[in-house]
């Protein structure tokens, strides 16, 4: 049986710049007006067998609003970045831009003594490829930006350097289709386009 997994980008709690590793604030004013603006719009998936979150402020929030009921899931946890943990990515580079150069360049390096990109994919993978087929197909998982991109990274079995080139945008949605060692992406058709062929 094949699975459907929707990755929810969890709603914003800074603005981009400002955008902070292992970023533990909750939703900022303009992340809840991005969630009222997309409710109605995203509010179909919490009809979805299996709801979980990131354990992160922000997607249990956003999943909540959303009325999804999330399940916190420890797998789904940003990337660990050690000491840089609450340094924005600017604030990082000032203090050790050697360090920060060789984490960008490195996929299995760990600079700042956390994680590595490559570690982050894979356990992130890992959940994604250890789904219950039996408890329903469908699947909605809120996370943080970064971890649908490390999900993307291994169900399309891309080259870690890849995760560099997704831009993944507060409360957009990302498909997976398939089951353990096998996904797709799948592009939907945009909802006003499904409407008016029914």
């Amino acid at each position: 049986m094949a699975l459907r997994v929707t990755f929810v980008a969890a709603a914003r709690s800074s603005p981009l710049l400002a955008e902070r590793f292992e970023d533990d604030r909750p939703l900022d004013q303009a992340g809840w007006g991005e969630v009222q603006r997309s409710a109605q719009e995203l509010l179909p998936l919490s009809a979805a067998e299996l709801r979980y979150c990131s354990p992160t402020p922000r997607s249990r929030a956003t999943g909540d609003a959303l009325g999804y009921a999330p399940l916190v899931q420890l797998a789904l946890r940003d990337c660990d970045m050690g000491r840089w943990r609450g340094l924005t990515l600017g604030e990082a580079m000032a203090r050790e831009p050697e360090a920060v150069d060789a984490w960008l360049a490195d996929p299995s390096g760990v600079p700042h003594g956390g994680e590595s990109l490559l570690s982050f994919i894979t356990r992130v993978g890992g959940w994604l490829d250890t789904r219950p087929v039996g408890d329903g197909g469908r699947i909605v998982a809120v996370a943080e930006p970064s971890v649908v991109r490390a999900a993307l990274v291994y169900a399309l079995k891309a080259p870690p350097s890849t995760y560099w080139n997704i831009d993944v945008r507060p409360l957009s949605t990302t498909t997976l289709t398939g089951h353990a060692g096998r996904w797709n992406l799948r592009f939907d058709a945009a909802a006003s386009a499904q409407s008016s062929r029914t």
